[in-house]
């Protein structure tokens, strides 16, 4: 198990925040990974974070909703959009968060604002994320910045479920870590704590991981859902003492 401590509720609310959204209908699927596979594609700085002796890599498929910039009002169409990240869990001097690998979208603008402000890798092309009662089905064909295979998954919903200590590990993530030209930037995240479903993975690929840098991953995935959070973002900030 990590040694880290990992407060399921935030830490430190965002109070100024930058941008406001909602993450509904969200899946995540888990896979064990060797932790130096997984060191081997951060950047300098980061250090993978494990549980039970294994790094973790989440294909992570959800509906972004209502993206609104501090106080403003929500963007109409451009901030409504379906988005299948692929993701890891890292620590800077203890201080656990995500880092993102990839983004796919299938609006532009959005991609084109999130790459440059937060330096977070976004993708564009066709991305549809849909549920029908129990079944979430995600299909993915991207575009930008550079082509990959269409990508499916298709997740069944089977109910509620209290957290483990791996669902916490995997989900009481307060920050996200992005690379800039300048080094490492750490931006805060806030919201109320995730309330889980248990789930199966009905159907999958490993395209957008393998693209990612990844091997093809062994053995089914940790399988969970859950119906959204309310999503506070704080201004990124350098990590001190790294270049």
């Amino acid at each position: 198990m990590s040694s880290i401590e990992r407060p399921t509720a935030c830490p430190e609310p965002v109070r100024r925040a930058v941008m406001r959204q909602q993450w509904k209908d969200l899946a995540y699927l888990h896979w064990r990974y060797d932790p130096i596979v997984v060191q081997s594609l951060l950047p300098k700085g980061l250090s993978v974070d494990t549980f039970d002796g294994s790094a973790w890599v989440g294909l992570i498929p959800f509906s972004m909703r209502d993206v609104g910039l501090a106080r403003g009002p929500s963007v109409p169409y451009l901030g409504s959009f379906a988005e299948v990240n692929v993701r890891t869990y890292v620590h800077v001097d203890n201080k656990p968060g995500v880092y993102f690998f990839s983004l796919d979208v299938d609006r532009l603008l959005p991609a084109l604002v999130a790459r440059m402000s937060y330096r977070i890798p976004y993708c564009w092309g066709f991305t549809s994320h849909n549920r029908e009662g129990s079944v979430l089905r995600t299909d993915v064909n991207r575009k930008w910045p550079h082509k990959v295979a269409h990508s499916g998954i298709e997740v069944e919903i089977e109910g509620p479920v209290e957290a483990d200590d791996l669902d916490v590990f995997l989900t009481a993530r307060w920050g996200l870590y992005s690379k800039s030209l300048r080094g490492l930037r750490y931006a805060p995240v806030d919201h109320e704590p995730w309330p889980l479903q248990s789930a199966k993975a009905i159907s999958y690929d490993s395209v957008l991981l393998e693209a990612a840098g990844f091997p093809k991953p062994e053995g089914e995935p940790h399988t969970r859902f859950s119906d959204g959070v309310h999503v506070r973002i704080g201004t990124p900030q350098k990590v001190r003492g790294l270049s």
